[in-house]
């Protein structure tokens, strides 16, 4: 064999291994292209497992109860028809009520220190009671009034007169010669028989300048006292939220029916305006002073002669005392030639004075009238303001000397 040809074959065997080293290199890189070796996976750490007992009680999952579905609120309206009946009602009322509502503008003559006397204008609103022309309003509207003109209408302005008064209800009767032909007397309803809640409206004369007012509420309240000016007690006084201001004073208080159920007195009021806490006298007691005061200009009120003299007995004043009773009313002192002396009621024939205090002691204790329990004055004075006239007579249950007794009283008019 030649040199060259060794050298050939040599050559040769080289190229042949490194082919094949290139082979496998090759070989190995595509593989790891299509199927790249795949990462370890982490196993995720392994919860604590609780012992299996096979005597122990599966646990069952609470099932979730569905939450009930949203309430549906119905829209806070009236309904249209109800509302619509409602409005028509209101207007059937005014148009029937307004023409029989008067306006009261009234002139009083006040001393005046630098001037001498000065009139004022006073006003207040009123309703017609009867054909004759008589017109109910309050007492406080006409009191001390030197002249008085009323107003049907706008134009139509009449002179009146006082025909009657009685201070004690606020009570008034004034007359009109003629009054419009499409005038007539409201209708009176029974207001012993309603309800609080009632829907009411009255109509009047606002501060003297809104005429012909309407204005709308309910019953608040009933069965009111208050006290007015000078010491005058109003009872079983009517409350709405209507709203009621100076001028409306003597006006009706009408139902839904346009009755009147009441004569609006007064309003409480802070600042002299509507409060929304208005006051009627009831139409019952109006049918009953009305006709009284038409036929004889005043009303007579019952009088026993021993009201507020004397003591309203508290457990306390009955221990200091040594009473029989822990309630009462220790008569002290008695009017003269009154309806109680004429019936042998006893005064006070000693006294006691405990502390600051004189009291008059030894007379009568008076702890019912007709039955009626009493513990205070106000007691005595409603009973007979409401239950009781002029001439009726009375059973009063008395204490005296420490035995009960019982001592019957003509009823006097009050001076």
């Amino acid at each position: 064999m030649t040199r060259k040809t060794f050298l050939l074959s040599i050559f040769i065997l080289l190229a042949v291994i490194f082919a094949c080293g290139m082979g496998y290199g090759l070989g190995s890189a595509l593989g790891e292209r299509r199927a790249p070796a795949a990462l370890p996976t982490m196993a995720p750490p392994a919860p604590t497992a609780t012992p299996f007992s096979p005597t122990a009680t599966p646990v069952s999952l609470p099932t979730a109860t569905p939450l009930p579905p949203t309430p549906t609120l119905a829209p806070a309206v009236v309904p249209a028809g109800d509302a619509l009946n409602l409005e028509q009602d209101l207007i059937r009322i005014y148009q029937k009520v307004n023409p029989s509502v008067v306006n009261i503008t009234t002139q009083i003559l006040r001393p005046d220190f630098f001037w001498g006397t000065v009139p004022e204008e006073g006003a207040g609103s009123g309703f017609l009671w009867d054909d004759q022309g008589h017109i109910i309003t309050n007492y406080h509207v006409i009191e001390d009034a030197h002249s008085i003109q009323v107003s049907f209408a706008p134009g139509v302005v009449m002179p009146a007169q006082v025909v009657g008064a009685d201070p004690g209800n606020d009570l008034a009767v004034i007359q009109v010669e003629n009054p419009p032909e499409n005038v007539h007397p409201l209708p009176l309803a029974d207001s012993d028989a309603l309800q609080v809640g009632q829907i009411v409206v009255a109509i009047g004369n606002p501060f003297g300048r809104f005429q012909r007012t309407m204005t709308m509420g309910v019953i608040s309240a009933l069965d009111r006292t208050i006290k007015v000016q000078e010491g005058r007690v109003l009872r079983k006084v009517i409350q709405t939220d209507a709203d009621i201001n100076h001028g409306n004073s003597g006006g009706p208080l009408l139902d839904s029916s346009g009755r009147v159920i009441g004569v609006i007195s007064a309003i409480y009021s802070p600042t002299g305006a509507n409060a929304g806490v208005g006051l009627a006298i009831p139409v019952n007691k109006a049918k009953r002073v009305a006709p009284v005061l038409i036929a004889k200009g005043r009303y007579a009120h019952p009088w026993l002669g021993i009201e507020h003299l004397g003591y309203e007995i508290t457990p306390y004043l009955a221990k200091r005392l040594n009473l029989p009773v822990d309630h009462g009313l220790l008569i002290a002192k008695i009017y003269q030639d009154s309806p109680a002396q004429k019936a042998g009621i006893r005064p006070a024939n000693d006294e006691v004075i405990l502390g600051n205090y004189r009291y008059l002691v030894g007379g009568d204790i008076l702890t019912a009238i007709d039955g009626a329990p009493l513990k205070s004055w106000e007691d005595l004075d409603a009973y007979l303001q409401e239950n009781t006239e002029v001439g009726q007579t009375v059973t009063l249950d008395i204490i005296r000397d420490g035995q009960p007794m019982q001592v019957q009283v003509t009823l006097g008019e009050e001076p």
